[in-house]
């Protein structure tokens, strides 16, 4: 005997295909929409940081800020009740940034100048990738976490050796030069080390002692190389990752809409037209 659904479940899985259905009309729709709303969103909080656009329109501009974070309020809430594990979606990384999309407001409710916080809905716009739907931009994107993942312990190595560094350097000179130069303290001196390494140069302390100088140009060549270390960490592994990828590709699973030969191993969709591929 069919089971009749409700009227809730119906709902729910009208509202999944819209939040969630990003070939739909209406999913396809929704996430325009969306994407409107997080591009407006952040607009109106940079305009509420300029001083005579925000004396001018500060009531429109915060009541333009609370109708936007009502929409988000709602869309998350529709979100967890339209799934069948909320918790996963709750935890997950886009329903972190969605919760950290609408906190800001309500906040400045208790803190005010909170409502500054709402420019993390800038990080709504990771979504692009997930509406945009291209195997190609989703498999590089895969790759690059890979690569990153791959890694992270020879960088955490590289990342201790750079701050044992700094704290030597920084003590060196603090020894060289004195308080005379601006160096009074360790801790100030290692921030100059700091701001020299990564090249940056402030300029608002530099050694005036030849031994000295002697010593921050060595920093500053050193800094180069802190640089170039960990991208090419990175790109080594990314390059290795992609040759190991590439040696999967096989012409085992042809595309019966398209005829594509071309497919890895372990995909389940035609990269060409999205048509399921043949188990083999």
């Amino acid at each position: 005997m069919t089971k009749v659904k409700s009227k809730y479940e119906n709902f729910r899985e009208k509202i999944k295909v819209i939040l969630y259905g990003t070939d739909t009309v209406l999913g396809r729709l929704f996430d325009l929409v969306l994407l409107g709303l997080i591009l407006l969103s952040v607009l109106l909080v940079m305009m509420e940081t300029v001083q005579g656009i925000n004396q001018k329109y500060h009531s429109q501009l915060i009541i333009c800020e609370w109708i936007i974070t009502v929409f988000f309020t709602i869309e998350y809430i529709l979100r967890i009740i339209s799934i069948q594990k909320p918790v996963k979606y709750i935890f997950s990384f886009y329903g972190i940034i969605d919760l950290l999309a609408v906190l800001p407001m309500y906040l400045s409710l208790f803190f005010p100048g909170a409502s500054i916080l709402s420019i993390v809905r800038a990080l709504r716009f990771f979504r692009l990738f997930k509406i945009l739907h291209i195997p190609q931009i989703s498999h590089q994107s895969v790759q690059l976490r890979d690569a990153i993942e791959a890694s992270k312990e020879k960088i955490l190595v590289f990342i201790y050796f750079v701050l044992i560094s700094t704290v030597i350097i920084g003590s060196v000179m603090y020894a060289i030069e004195g308080k005379e130069s601006g160096f009074t303290s360790i801790p100030i001196s290692i921030y100059w080390t700091i701001v020299t390494l990564t090249t940056v140069g402030y300029g608002d302390i530099s050694p005036i002692t030849p031994l000295g100088q002697f010593v921050a140009s060595l920093v500053m060549i050193l800094g180069y190389g802190i640089i170039a270390v960990p991208t090419g960490i990175v790109t080594a592994e990314f390059a290795k990752n992609s040759l190991k990828n590439n040696n999967t590709v096989s012409g085992k699973k042809a595309c019966t809409n398209c005829n594509s030969q071309v497919h890895f191993d372990n995909a389940k969709y035609c990269y060409e037209c999205g048509t399921e591929l043949p188990n083999t």
